[in-house]
């Protein structure tokens, strides 16, 4: 129960990291009306030529993809395009009302939408260098860079990337469903202990009102601490004189401190890995690895992380996916102009609503996400004869998870949606909130 509870608190913190850094990127290319002017000449070009020229392009492409039909729908239509901005804005809404979990929900949904899973990883990581290359939040952050961690790490992120992208696509040259079932079982694992321990979380602050009055971040403070106490695991690292040895951390203690890169490698591997078979990046991980595993201060860190995204995710979705035809890019533009809307709205919200109401909706959210992918496997797990049930049965546990978990989105999205447009005052300041104490700190996530 407390290796359960302690893998639930690493995840529920990656994914806290991955949010913040999707939320200061939104916010930098908000901020730039060159950004937007880039962005707005994209979505015209894929509106107005992609979707134009859609019944063509519907017939040549998976053709050109090597003619299988579980690349479908690879093509521009109004229809996906639709759902991929939908699809952007939930996670958006998420990420910057909840603070945690948005990015996870991209990959489940897409496959869902009938997207097949190899094409959903592959243009979630485009979607995510692409905002990361937009963004370009890394040039604020240099002076939190450690570029020899960050070199040593990425090192190790290319090689574990390369692998799991080759995982990836043999599974799919093997057997496409056997490709969506493993992606399915990695992501029923994950939001299953994600969404188990934010649950549990949640449930233990509605006994406490000093609980209940916090925000989300339950543990940020004692991250923030154990980034500058080094824990008793980073210790034992940094006695372990494998050379070559990377000093880092110079600003945070007097000398700096060392650590192999060996280590950082095989994080790297790991993070790497990770990233290029579920298609989030690989910043979610390298947060808590970095702090608990490496004891690597935050401040360095987040800088490092930053930085290293840009290049993980971008290598991923170019030279594992891209290439062998698995980016699905009108998708990854819609997912961005989506997640841009959402991510404001949602870190607006915040001023007005209460952290444990935010929290409930995390814990749920990610629930459904778990939900949808567990019973889309009876489906793919009777595709490959693993077990024998009624094609209907098997349709009908399947759409029974599709229309929770939209339904658990679609319900989210209008609650924001109804408290953004009912508190237009109070967000203007022309009203006082009153939403107690997550308004009086000002709505930070």
């Amino acid at each position: 129960m407390k290796v359960f509870r302690e893998v639930g608190r690493v995840l529920v913190m990656s994914s806290r990291a991955h949010a913040q850094w999707e939320l200061e990127v939104s916010q930098r290319i908000l901020r730039s009306r060159k950004r937007l002017m880039i962005l707005g000449a994209l979505l015209a070009f894929v509106i107005l030529g992609g979707i134009a020229f859609a019944e063509e392009i519907n017939q040549s492409l998976p053709n050109i993809m090597g003619g299988k039909e579980p690349y479908s729908p690879a093509f521009y239509s109004p229809k996906i395009f639709l759902i991929s901005i939908f699809v952007g804005l939930a996670a958006g809404l998420i990420t910057g009302c909840i603070g945690a979990g948005g990015g996870f929900v991209i990959t489940p949904a897409l496959m869902s939408a009938g997207v097949k899973g190899i094409l959903a990883v592959g243009t979630d990581l485009f979607h995510i260098f692409a905002k990361a290359i937009m963004g370009s939040v890394l040039h604020r952050k240099l002076g939190n860079i450690s570029f020899t961690l960050a070199i040593a790490f990425l090192v190790g992120s290319i090689a574990g990337t390369t692998a799991g992208g080759y995982i990836n696509r043999t599974l799919y040259e093997y057997n496409p469903t056997i490709s969506d079932a493993f992606i399915t079982v990695v992501y029923v694992v994950m939001l299953g202990f994600l969404g188990i321990y934010a649950m549990t979380d949640f449930m233990k602050s509605k006994k406490s009102v000093s609980e209940a009055s916090r925000t989300l971040e339950p543990h940020e403070e004692e991250v923030r601490d154990k980034g500058e106490e080094v824990s008793g695991f980073a210790q034992k690292l940094q006695k372990v004189k494998i050379p070559p040895m990377v000093t880092f951390d110079q600003g945070v203690t007097p000398g700096g401190r060392k650590i192999s890169s060996l280590f950082l490698v095989i994080s790297g591997m790991i993070v790497g890995l990770a990233a290029a078979i579920m298609g989030v990046g690989g910043g979610f991980l390298t947060f808590p690895i970095f702090v608990y595993v490496l004891g690597v201060s935050s401040a360095t860190t987040v800088g490092t992380d930053i930085f290293q995204i840009v290049f993980t995710a971008g290598y991923a979705s170019l030279f594992q996916y891209a290439i062998y035809g698995f980016v699905f890019f009108s998708l990854a533009l819609g997912m961005l102009l989506g997640s841009l809307l959402g991510v404001q709205v949602g870190s607006i919200v915040t001023k007005v609503v209460s952290g444990s109401v935010i929290r409930g909706f995390y814990a749920i959210t990610i629930i459904a996400g778990f939900i949808n992918r567990l019973f889309a496997l009876p489906d793919k797990m009777r595709k490959l004869g693993y077990i024998d049930l009624p094609k209907g049965v098997t349709t009908v546990i399947n759409n029974i998870g599709m229309v929770v978990f939209f339904g658990v989105i679609l319900v989210f999205a209008l609650w924001v949606f109804k408290v953004f447009f009912s508190n237009i005052k109070v967000l203007k300041g022309e009203e006082p909130p009153h939403a107690g104490p997550r308004a009086a700190e000002g709505g930070e996530v």
